[in-house]
Formats: structure tokens, C-alpha cells, sequence
């Protein structure tokens, strides 16, 4: 009967929400196992009264506690809330959640193409939802780690990509010089008449890019490889650095161009 259903609802709902006080225990007290099972039960609970949203945020609090001593628990707890979040269209949070799960990825489970995978799902829902800068965000990491694992191709084309999007925009277009400079390094580690087209390329594109340091540094490196003139290359590096700091990525990609100039026993840039 109706009634019996009612009160057989009433029933879920108040264990729910005994798992849900039970988890809050577990979180003061940092039980993260325990807090972040009792979450689950409560979202499976959710579930079956057909209530999606509390059962995506229950998820979401159990992936949270999860995170904190089980990072794969937590990414099937966040999986779970992602594919309520899109079946409901809110595809903002979904994306939220797959760089949560991108971030594990690369700190906790040090999964790359794992991480990348997730940037790219959020950046593909941020698209959808006209949220570029977001978007673009994402797809920047991915270019990022994509280089790093020597897929060249991939990285050039999101930061040709990016660096297109950005030129035009007054308040961005200060970073469309470093996409650009990262395409052509990218370039220049594969091929190095690539490199040059590639240079003259965004520099018809973006003549602002023509003065940046970042493209003299570009200009000095490609005439040091092609004089096999190692000690030239070494000098550039270190006048681009005395002025902007080289990050770990940038350090990493010089170094593989140096590779392939002539007589570099050492590996080292400076």
C-alpha cells in the first residue's frame, strides 16, 4: 500500500541520514576509511529514493574523505557522482570533479595518462558549457604532460591552439607568447626546419610575439644548432634564465634540444 511505501521511505531516509551524522563523526575524529564508507552508504541510500543530487553530493563527501587514505576508493566514489552530475546535465560540476580525480592522478596514484585523460573530459565538458577559460585551463596541463611524455604532436596542436585563442583577447594575450614559444620548443625538439616554419608562422600570426624575449631565445637556439655550436646554446639558455627563471618543464625540453647539439657530453644547461 502507499502507506507502507511511505513508511518504508521514511525508514531509508532516516538511516540516511545516521550514515551521514556517522560520517561527520568519522571526519572530526579523522577515521577518513570509515567516514568515507559511511558517505557511500548514505549515496547508495540517496539512490534509492531516487534522490540524484543528495546522493552526487554524498558521493562527492566520500570521495573527499577517501582521498585522505585511499586514493582508489576515492576515484570510484568521485566516478560515481561524475556520471549522476552528467546524467542530470550539469556538466560544470562533472567537470569540477574529473580534475579532482586528474589531481589524484598526478600527486597520489602518479597515473600521467591517467591524469591527462580526466584533464581532457573536463576540458571537453567546460567547451560544452562555452566556459573557454576553464576549458583552456585543462588543456594546457595536457599539452604540458603530453610533451613531457614525448607526444609532441598532441602538445603542439593545444598550444597553437590556445595560443590562438589568447592573441586577440587584451587581457590574455601576454600569455599567447609563452603557448607559442612552448609549440615552437616542442617543434624544434622534433624537427628543426619545423621549428623555423613554425616560428615564422606565429610570428606573422602575432607580431607581438617577434620582440619577446621568448622568440629571440627561440632564434639564437636554432642558429646554435645549426653552427653545432654548443657553448652558444649554453649562453642563450643562461641569459633567458638570469631574467626568467626556467621551470622544471621548460628545463627538461631545453635539455632534450640540447641533446642534439653536436659535442654535449654533459646534459647540463648551465
Amino acid at each position: 500500500t502507499f502507506l507502507g511505501f511511505s513508511r518504508g521511505n521514511s525508514k531509508v531516509e532516516e538511516a540516511c541520514e545516521m550514515y551521514t551524522r556517522a560520517a561527520n563523526l568519522f571526519k572530526i575524529a579523522k577515521n577518513w576509511n570509515a567516514a568515507g564508507n559511511a558517505f557511500c552508504q548514505a549515496a547508495k541510500l540517496h539512490m534509492q529514493l531516487q534522490s540524484k543530487h543528495d546522493a552526487a553530493i554524498s558521493f562527492v563527501d566520500a570521495g573527499n574523505a577517501y582521498k585522505k587514505a585511499d586514493p582508489q576508493e576515492a576515484m570510484i566514489c568521485l566516478n560515481a557522482a561524475i556520471d549522476i552530475y552528467t546524467d542530470l546535465g550539469r556538466f560544470t560540476i562533472a567537470a569540477k570533479h574529473h580534475i579532482t580525480i586528474a589531481e589524484v592522478y598526478e600527486t597520489e596514484l602518479v597515473d600521467i595518462e591517467k591524469a591527462i585523460a580526466h584533464y581532457e573530459q573536463a576540458a571537453d565538458y567546460y567547451k560544452g558549457e562555452e566556459s573557454n577559460s576553464s576549458a583552456n585551463r585543462c588543456l594546457l596541463k595536457v599539452a604540458a604532460y603530453a610533451a613531457q611524455l614525448e607526444q609532441y604532436q598532441k602538445a603542439i596542436e593545444i598550444y597553437e591552439q590556445v595560443g590562438t585563442n589568447t592573441m586577440d583577447n587584451p587581457l590574455l594575450k601576454y600569455s599567447a607568447k609563452e603557448y607559442f614559444f612552448k609549440a615552437a620548443l616542442c617543434h624544434f625538439i622534433v624537427d628543426e626546419l619545423n621549428a623555423k616554419l613554425a616560428l615564422e608562422k606565429y610570428e606573422e600570426m602575432f607580431p607581438a610575439f617577434t620582440d619577446s624575449r621568448e622568440c629571440k631565445l627561440v632564434k639564437k637556439l636554432l642558429e646554435a644548432h645549426e653552427d653545432q655550436n654548443c657553448d652558444a646554446y649554453t649562453e642563450a639558455v643562461k641569459e633567458f634564465d638570469s631574467i626568467s627563471r626556467l621551470d622544471q618543464w621548460l628545463t627538461t625540453m631545453l635539455l632534450r634540444i640540447k641533446k642534439s647539439v653536436q659535442g654535449d657530453g654533459d646534459g647540463d644547461l648551465k
